[in-house]
């Protein structure tokens, strides 16, 4: 008869007791790994947070160039010299031939220089003083901006072929009107206060209250599906083009393909686990770290792949405008059908609208609606969920 050896009975399953250590291990590396990686950026947050309550001023300096003269460009020359410390600082103005009187020695060169110094010394503002006989060059000015994530102001002229949006939004520079290409709610300093300190509560509620649980669950369900990190990470577009590293939970099995191929339906590359995840949106939780931290919003455009932006910016009409703003872990675009794979340009360029139209009709109970919206299609069955 075979002896049974009494060690065999008090240790049964060494070799399952040490997988599972060595799972808790893998999930407390991969935890560690997002918090780390966050670390610098938690510390500007604290240096940002120290200084407001030093009563030191906290403000986004924003760098403006001018393509034109007259005299409204000279008052927006000297209207930004004296209020550098309020948020403008003006760096040179362009055009095609020399320039007389104080704009003289700030003028930098021509106006296609003044596409390359925008770009290369990431302008915020380009003001246009360019009379209507440039009709050419102003459209094509306006369409650069819009591609580059500058925005593009107007000084109105009697000769101008721009139609000048309504009197209500226009913005004073002294005394001179500036025209704005569209309406944006989030321009305005009161809303993007609002908007940021929703995302901060929504964030660290999500976090500590679900995120605190769910994660272990999640964390090993995932780990068990398949072999491979328990978060993909993948470097995306923020606002005004800023990259940064964009978190989920890993819904499919480790390829070469995660950066470059959308996931389709069917996609053999998707686990039983990350059908579930993607399904019901919560491959998208880790992202409330991204929010918590500044780079992304509840709500806003979704933000795409880099080789996605790089497919379609050049062939949809003002696709880079999306990036005006935060993006967000839901959208405008998502609530209303258009999530997941982008199977053709009308897709995309329908996404792109309705991003868009986000933006430009904005609001704190627009926000509220789409992620009551969210919560609500989660328990629904949604043809492009996958």
């Amino acid at each position: 008869m075979e002896k049974i050896d009494p060690q065999a009975i008090a240790h049964p399953a060494p070799a399952l007791s040490t997988g599972f250590r060595a799972t808790r291990t893998e999930l407390n590396h991969e935890l560690a790994t997002l918090l780390r990686s966050s670390r610098q950026q938690l510390h500007n947050v604290q240096h940002g947070l120290n200084k407001v309550m030093a009563l030191e001023p906290l403000t986004s300096v924003k760098d403006l160039i001018i393509v034109g003269e007259g005299p409204a460009a000279e008052e927006i020359f000297q209207y930004c010299e004296d209020q550098t410390v309020r948020g403008y600082r003006f760096r040179g103005v362009f055009h095609d031939h020399a320039l007389a009187g104080p704009l003289a020695e700030r003028q930098l060169g021509g106006i296609e220089a003044a596409k390359v110094f925008a770009v290369q010394n990431r302008i915020d503002i380009l003001y246009c003083a360019l009379p209507g006989s440039y009709r050419e060059e102003i459209t094509e000015l306006m369409e650069f901006c819009e591609r580059n994530t500058i925005r593009f102001r107007i000084i109105p002229s009697p000769d101008s072929f721009i139609p000048v949006v309504n009197t209500t939004d226009l913005i004073f520079h002294g005394a001179v009107p500036v025209s704005r290409l569209r309406h944006e709610p989030l321009d305005r300093k009161g809303n993007r206060l609002l908007k940021r300190s929703f995302d901060i509560v929504f964030s660290f509620l999500v976090i500590t209250l679900v995120f605190s649980w769910l994660f272990p669950l999640l964390a090993l369900f995932i780990k068990l599906s398949s072999k491979g990190p328990v978060f993909f990470k993948q470097v995306r577009l923020g606002e005004r083009k800023k990259k940064f590293t964009c978190y989920k939970f890993r819904s499919m099995r480790m390829n070469a393909e995660a950066d470059s191929k959308q996931a389709t339906k069917g996609d053999p590359r998707i686990t039983r686990v990350g059908a579930f995840l993607r399904k019901s949106n919560l491959d998208e939780m880790p992202q409330f770290f991204n929010v918590l931290l500044g780079q992304m919003s509840v709500v806003g455009p979704r933000p795409h792949p880099l080789k996605l932006n790089d497919q379609f910016r050049d062939i949809i009409d003002k696709y880079m405008v999306r990036h005006f703003v935060r993006p967000g872990i839901t959208g405008w675009a998502q609530v209303n059908g258009f999530r997941g794979e982008t199977r053709t340009p009308e897709l995309m360029e329908k996404r792109v609208e309705l991003d868009i139209w986000y933006l430009e009709n904005w609001s704190f109970k627009l926000d509220l609606k789409i992620v009551v919206k969210t919560v609500t299609n989660m328990f629904k069955k949604d043809e492009m969920a996958y």
